[in-house]
Order: C-alpha cells, then structure tokens, then sequence
C-alpha cells in the first residue's frame, strides 16, 4: 500500500519513487505530478518504513491508517488547523497506546495530513493485508 511513497525533507507534500540512479533518485509529487531529482544528501524516509512510538513497541504506519480510515468509514480524517488539543484526542482515539513522550503534534499533523492526501489521490488500499491472509481465493480466480 505505502511501496514507493516518499517523504522528502525540506518539502512538502508526499512524493511517488520514479526511478533511481547512481547519486541521487526522481521522485513525483502527489500533488503536482511535477518531478524532480532528489539527491543522496538529502534525507528521505519510505512511509512504508515509519512507524508511531507506543508504550508497547512501535506501530506501523500502515496499521495506523487503517485505524483512521476505519474509525472514519474510509473518509477524511480532521483538518491539522484544529487545535492542539483536539489533534492530541482524536490522535488517542486512533493509537490509545501512542507515547506521550515522544510522538510530538508536529508528528501527528504530518501524519494525519498524510493519511488526508493519501485518502484523497485513492491511494489507501488495505486489502493487501486482507488478500495476503486468502491467497487460496485469489488462486481460484487467477486460472480464468
């Protein structure tokens, strides 16, 4: 579901992973499709590899999206302009377990403005996870 979307430090919005060379990598962006190089310098983080600080362990960004998009029917989630305090509610409901300490608002604004862009290009596809759970249904449908 997340395979290939980008986080590019120093900009803003999500990026789709073109193509890689030797020094550097192209990425596009999900708001304007307009492409650039990204080079090796710069710090850039796979969505499918960040995960949310817990009091027990960490959780996957991915299980994170899924609870909001079930929590809101596989709609958008609340505007990051809403206060600090409703962020920090509505973001306790999502991950009740999410560590205080360490996961600050600037992360749960990103994280919720991500699910929103996501959710708005039809890029959150939680079936995977379900699909890799029946494979034996899938099999029966690919002969045809």
């Amino acid at each position: 579901m997340l395979k290939g979307i980008l986080s590019v430090s120093g900009q803003s919005g999500l990026f789709k992973l073109v193509a890689e060379s030797k020094n550097n990598i192209i990425v596009e962006s999900l708001e304007t499709f307009k492409r650039m190089p990204v080079h090796s310098t710069s710090k850039v983080s796979a969505l499918e590899d960040i995960a949310i600080y817990t009091e027990n362990g960490d959780v996957p960004l991915k299980d994170v999206f899924k609870a909001i998009s079930e929590k809101e029917n596989g709609g958008a989630t609340i505007s990051t302009k809403v206060s600090d305090n409703e962020l920090k509610a509505y973001f306790e409901k999502v991950v009740p377990e999410y560590d205080k300490d360490r996961v600050y608002i600037s992360d749960i604004k990103k994280v919720l403005s991500w699910y929103n862009s996501l959710q708005q290009k039809d890029l959150l596809d939680f079936s995977e996870k379900e699909g890799e759970n029946k494979e034996p249904d899938s099999e029966k449908s690919d002969p045809e």
